[in-house]
């Protein structure tokens, strides 16, 4: 039986199909035993388009990936069944290109398109196209997401609903002169934000009327290039206050559920890199009254497919609605882990006009909690600015109950062209602790060589008290770490415990590798004094020996086993022991990555970031320490060397672009006088501008580019006079 459902036919399935859509349901076919559909083509790349390939293989759908210059050879196109090329790596003239993902449409035979996020994900024309067109749109339809992911329109709608909004001006802003005067009848801080994308972009806080009138035209270009849409709104900025979201899963029928709410308050320009579900305040009381107002929000408009309700959460537990995303979040998968259910397979079903049977009094139930860390390629502490180039050496968890969402391999590519995000890590388990515990594990064990990233930040947090006891906002990382050089991994803390461990580690490495050119009948004899200095200020002088009953090997039998090893100290004697996997002896030797080390019967998980004969970089929990050893009775003389320029290899006097893109804008020429903090350069690179300010007061000499240009890392942009 067909039944014709907004111009497109999909089949009328069982009532057996009809009892929910859990992952683990086998109802993917109709009567007939053939797919809900033929094949859907994935209008995205990177994770998203491999993670819904995935549901759709599991659900025996064909798939077709799109790809632009940049992507050739990446990792979803290779996974999908087809391909078809969109165009030049330019977002706007491949996956921004309606035209060109329609037509790919029809060259490929696929019925029915997966948006992801991003992209046209929220873009009302290119649903109304999908829809005119006679194609299947999984997501919402076109009048609801013309309704909720206008940002403006949204507001309006919401007001009417009943549901809590945030004090700011309903309707688009003019200009910068425009939100001004809003913002002065608002009262400061304010945010300015793009009325039609999300994700971050096209966002920036303003804290007086030149901080505004400086960031208008910045924020209207990024969300022109994000999304093709430069219109801006502007609302009060509350401070510190949490990022809580409900997700919200409807059908074609009527039915409409909201799931347990997700965490979302630590970002980094306004964009997420933490999530949690639930949230560590969620009650059962305030996850109804949330999830009432995100289900009448929906209904109101039609909606159906799955969607998120993002609401702001003040110390009171009052809460504000801050915008709703029609589409699959980032973050969906913490709401699968805490579940059961499959988020793509919903929205494929939903599309297909399968009905729901979901109990909402079951369904709104966390079981267990979930985190998510978002894994970047960027510096933070260079401000975060976009980090490009290939993975080196590129190695994801795998231990326990963890779950790695990426559209990458070793060898791939970061560009300039796209979203910094490499992957998401998830983690889950029956409580808080131990999901929390595993997600610790899980970026200890990752491995991200060729691009500056993330990771060291990310497990860094994991493990602060303040995390740890849930005590979070969205002004948590710009509380903790106020100057970007914080945000340097050799900058973290660590108790004195840990920089112990970390210099035993350094010492026993030191000597094991000694012993590789020791002849084995004087290996006994080998005893060592020496002085270990870092990068923190620790200095540690100490004898190490071979513990007692360490057994000899030879330069034959190095991959196999490692004597254990004595250090004794100021602090105390330590047993030092190296397991037999051949991965971790060559780690204890400095020789690969990820290493693992026994100290005094604790079995310790650390990374070797780099090596040199008198130097030694490695990394635990995120905490990166950089030693120098030598021997003791030369040490004294370390103190006369010459000191490597404070300069390091910087240009003196010239700022040089730290990142490749592309120049919006030059706002300075030659002559000029500069203070600083005054705004130079804005490149933009991975979707976002960055904007490049003096360091310190100057004149301008010489100015080398342009609006326009295309620049590489390290290229020289503006000199100043000596």
């Amino acid at each position: 039986m067909l039944r014709k459902i907004l111009g497109f036919v999909v089949h009328q399935v069982s009532a057996q199909q009809r009892r929910g859509f859990s992952s683990s349901s086998p109802s993917f076919w109709d009567e007939g035993g053939a797919p809900l559909f033929d094949k859907i083509l994935v209008a995205n790349r990177g994770e998203i388009a491999v993670r819904i390939m995935k549901t759709a293989r599991k659900m025996g759908i064909g798939t077709v990936a799109v790809f632009s210059d940049a992507d050739r050879g990446s990792v979803h196109v290779d996974m999908a069944d087809e391909k078809v090329y969109l165009g030049p790596s330019e977002s706007i003239k491949s996956y921004l290109n309606i035209d060109a993902v329609l037509k790919a449409m029809k060259t490929s035979g696929a019925r029915a398109v997966a948006p992801g996020y991003g992209f046209l994900s929220e873009n009302e024309h290119f649903v109304s196209r999908v829809e005119r067109e006679g194609y299947v749109f999984i997501g919402p339809p076109s009048h609801a997401v013309a309704c909720m992911g206008d940002k403006v329109e949204s507001k309006k709608i919401a007001k009417d609903a009943g549901v809590h909004t945030i004090p700011g001006w309903i309707g688009i802003v003019d200009d910068a002169n425009h939100a001004a005067r809003i913002a002065n009848d608002i009262g400061y801080p304010v945010m300015i934000k793009a009325s039609g994308g999300g994700g971050g972009k096209g966002m920036r806080i303003a804290q007086d009327e030149e901080d505004l009138k400086r960031m208008y035209d910045v924020a209207t270009d990024e969300a022109a290039s994000s999304f093709g849409d430069s219109r801006m709104l502007i609302e009060k900025y509350i401070e510190k206050p949490r990022h809580v979201e409900i997700q919200i899963l409807g059908d074609m029928h009527g039915n409409m559920v909201y799931l347990p709410e997700r965490e979302c308050s630590i970002q980094r320009r306004n964009q997420k890199v933490f999530e949690e579900a639930p949230s560590p305040i969620g009650t059962p009381d305030l996850r109804r009254r949330m999830g009432e107002q995100a289900v009448n929000l929906a209904k109101s408009v039609g909606y159906y497919s799955a969607g998120t309700c993002e609401f702001l959460v003040d110390q009171d537990l009052n809460f504000y609605f801050l915008e709703m995303n029609t589409r699959l979040q980032v973050e969906h998968a913490i709401t699968e882990a805490v579940t059961g259910l499959d988020l793509v397979e919903e929205m494929i079903k939903i599309s297909a006009g399968i009905e729901m049977n979901l109990d909402q009094n079951d369904i709104c139930k966390p079981k267990g909690w979930a985190f998510e860390c978002r894994v970047y390629a960027e510096d933070p502490s260079r401000g975060y600015v976009p980090s490009t180039g290939h993975l080196k050496s590129y190695k994801e968890p795998t231990s326990g109950s963890v779950r790695v969402d990426s559209g990458v391999r070793e060898g791939s590519e970061i560009n300039m062209y796209y979203d910094a995000m490499i992957s998401k890590v998830i983690t889950s388990g029956p409580d808080r602790h131990t999901a929390l515990r595993r997600a610790q594990k899980a970026l200890d064990e990752y491995i991200i060589r060729g691009v500056k990233n993330n990771v060291p930040l990310l497990r860094h947090v994991l493990s602060m008290d303040e995390f740890v006891n849930g005590d979070t906002s969205t002004a948590f990382l710009g509380h903790h770490f106020p100057k970007p050089e914080q945000l340097d991994p050799t900058m973290f803390q660590l108790s004195e415990k840990d920089e112990t461990k970390l210099a035993e580690i350094a010492l026993a490495q030191y000597c094991w590798k000694t012993l590789l050119y020791t002849q084995a009948e004087k290996q006994k004899a080998c005893q060592w004094s020496l002085h270990l200095s870092s990068n923190s200020g620790m200095g540690l002088s100490a004898t190490i020996r071979h513990a007692p009953d360490a057994m000899l090997y030879s330069k034959a039998s190095i991959d196999r086993i490692l004597p254990a090893l004595e250090i004794e100290s100021a602090r105390g004697v330590s047993i030092i022991e190296a397991p037999s996997k051949e991965e971790y002896i060559a780690a204890c030797l400095g020789q690969a990555h990820l290493g693992n080390i026994t100290i005094n019967g604790e079995s310790i998980t650390f990374q070797n970031i780099a090596s040199s004969p008198r130097t030694t970089h490695l990394q635990l929990g995120g905490s990166q320490r950089i030693f120098e050893i030598d021997p003791q009775d030369i040490s004294h003389l370390v103190s006369i060397m010459p000191k490597r320029s404070q300069f390091d290899d910087a240009i003196q006097g010239a700022v040089t672009s730290p990142m490749p893109g592309i120049v919006v804008a030059v706002s300075v020429k030659e002559g000029d006088t500069v203070k600083e903090g005054d705004q130079l350069v804005v490149i933009e690179a991975m979707k976002m501008q960055n904007q490049l300010r003096a360091s310190h007061d100057g004149i301008v000499a010489h100015v080398h580019v342009q609006a326009g240009d295309t620049i590489g890392a390290d290229q020289r942009l503006v000199d100043f006079e000596p």
